[in-house]
């Protein structure tokens, strides 16, 4: 069987679609015999780098951001292109956008069955400014726009896959019929408690030994709530100085918010990005708190990780995200807020946190992996491509 990926959510330092993909690849290499993975990407260039069983396709495409490096791909022509040379059994799109409809296209043409991966609620990453500046009645004409343009997108795959079943409802009740929910994976060989020294992190990025250290892994955007994590902590900082460290892995536009308050506190060390699993995991396991403030989230892989690498996870609850914290939610907070957010910090660091972190570390790992992923996702690949039927 070929597998070929198509998404523009890809860039080198992007995160879970990137990670995903990644896997997707490394179990094809390691626990399948024949299958193959094509990879369509933006790009610098024009490029294609081969591999075991598997070739990636760059396309040169304009960046839109230099901070997440992220590009938007026209030519949709070099797509049809690639996909005529490859011939893949099975196309998976990543991105509900032109890219998208290239896909479906192109599979019609090429009678190639389509399926989406519907990684990222984009409705919901806008519909705050909606209502922020544009009142109510603007705010619904939107959200009946983006009902309707998800229903004629994704209804054209022969799957859509959702990593959330309460997702998978709210696209269920906008009239999508064809919604399979499949959950992501956590490497468990490289994402576990460990009793290395977690003093090695700290003291290779100045943090003192007394703090508690809260850690947030991510994009810096306004879509990860970046902006209320670093109001609630400038707040706790304010009321217990000295007692609260802040570790953020990951960049993006909120950048020079995330500058302004590691020169306020003192307090914030910073890594732009971290390629390397086994070096994320050492920072995860030098955490006492993995903090997530996402509130739009369809799974959050992440957060996932973390508690794989025994380190208990504090939020907002109200995401999808939710299911997947296998740890007692009581002291999360309750609303959006620095305020909210800031308490639920402090009254979590008063917990047994190892004690916490080692329980929910042992549920992820029984009951998360990429073998089962893909196992059950190939078996679906397998299914949609032997009773495929090209529409007229």
């Amino acid at each position: 069987m070929k597998i070929c990926d198509l998404t523009q959510f890809y860039s080198p330092v992007s995160g879970g679609v990137k990670r995903y993909v990644s896997e997707k690849v490394r179990h094809i290499r390691e626990r399948t015999e024949n299958d193959e993975h094509i990879l369509i990407i933006p790009g610098e260039r024009d490029e294609v780098i081969t591999e075991e069983r598997s070739r990636v396709y760059t396309i040169k495409s304009p960046l839109i951001s230099r901070t997440s490096r992220y590009r938007i791909l026209l030519r949709l022509e070099a797509i049809e292109e690639i996909l005529m040379r490859e011939r893949p059994d099975v196309i998976e799109s990543g991105d509900p956008y032109q890219v998208a409809w290239k896909a479906v296209h192109s599979g019609a043409a090429l009678r190639i069955p389509v399926v989406g991966f519907y990684h990222s609620h984009f409705p919901e990453a806008y519909i705050r400014t909606f209502r922020r500046y544009c009142g109510p009645y603007i705010t619904e004409m939107f959200m009946d726009f983006s009902r309707r343009y998800i229903r004629s997108l994704y209804r054209r795959f022969e799957r859509t896959l959702v990593p959330s079943p309460a997702l998978g409802d709210l696209l269920a009740s906008w009239g999508l019929e064809n919604i399979v929910h499949l959950d992501l994976g956590v490497d468990a060989a490289v994402f576990q408690p460990q009793p290395s020294p977690r003093e090695n992190v700290r003291e290779e990025f100045n943090i003192p030994a007394d703090r508690t250290l809260l850690l947030y892994v991510g994009r810096l955007a306004q879509e990860k709530n970046t902006h209320t994590l670093f109001a609630a902590f400038r707040e706790l900082t304010r009321r217990a100085p000295r007692r609260f460290h802040l570790f953020v892995v990951g960049d993006g536009l909120q950048r020079p918010a995330l500058l302004d308050l590691q020169r306020e506190t003192g307090a914030v060390a910073w890594l732009d990005y971290c390629a390397e699993a086994p070096r994320l995991a050492s920072i995860y396991r030098a955490a006492d708190l993995f903090v997530h403030p996402g509130v739009q989230e369809t799974f959050g892989l992440v957060t996932l990780e973390a508690q794989a690498c025994g380190t208990p996870v504090i939020g907002i609850h109200g995401s999808y995200m939710d299911r997947i914290i296998h740890s007692d939610q009581t002291l999360w907070a309750r609303e959006n807020s620095p305020a909210a957010l800031g308490a639920a910090i402090e009254e979590m660091s008063y917990e047994d946190l190892p004690k916490t972190g080692a329980r929910a570390s042992r549920r992820v790992v029984a009951r998360y992996s990429w073998e089962q992923v893909f196992t059950r996702m190939f078996d679906l690949y397998a299914d949609v491509i032997h009773n495929y039927l090209p529409r007229s």
